[in-house]
């Protein structure tokens, strides 16, 4: 693969996380792909391939449907690219974090408040698509930002109603 190539297949997959559609996973994700950044999310972000990469797009727009990433530098090397860019949107829906046993652990009640935070995103490419995603983030900065840290007392009650929600969905989710 060129490595001209391998930096748009990358870029795109990025791109594609605020705004593809499910198709557009299928063309930049390779079908055995792994998300090293999955362990939080729902239980179909953490299977393999594209579907389970459509369903991170999806967890990361419920928070934040506007969910954009500005690209600031992009080296490839070999089989590896990787992206430092700046992520931003608005906090608009719960973000809801997960155990390892696809539980809801942590649910942050929306805040309506923007964001700007840098990210290093490292992609491995085989076969001309990613077939390997792992990133370095500014979660501190983000938690700041929104509003989460340090909470005040209402927004940790918002925050435990949110919680309680998005269990009770998942569970439902689960006993269809």
């Amino acid at each position: 693969m060129r490595t001209s190539d391998a930096t748009q297949v990358a870029l795109r997959s990025m791109s594609d996380m605020g705004s593809g559609d499910r198709l557009d996973f299928d063309r930049t994700i390779h079908p055995d792909a792994i998300n090293r950044e999955a362990a939080t999310e729902p239980s179909a972000c953490r299977g393999r391939g594209p579907a389970a990469f459509w369903a991170s797009a999806q967890w990361l727009r419920s928070a934040f449907p506007q969910v954009r990433h500005e690209v600031n530098h992009v080296v490839t090397e070999s089989d590896l690219v990787v992206i430092h860019a700046t992520m931003s949107g608005t906090h608009e829906g719960p973000f809801v974090l997960y155990g390892p046993d696809g539980e809801v652990r942590q649910a942050f009640a929306p805040t309506h408040k923007r964001f700007a935070v840098d990210q290093t995103h490292w992609f491995r490419m085989a076969q001309g698509l990613v077939v390997e995603h792992w990133a370095s983030r500014d979660d501190m900065g983000m938690a700041e930002q929104l509003g989460w840290v340090p909470p005040s007392p209402m927004y940790l009650v918002r925050c435990a109603r949110a919680r309680r929600r998005a269990a009770a969905e998942s569970r439902a989710q689960r006993d269809r």
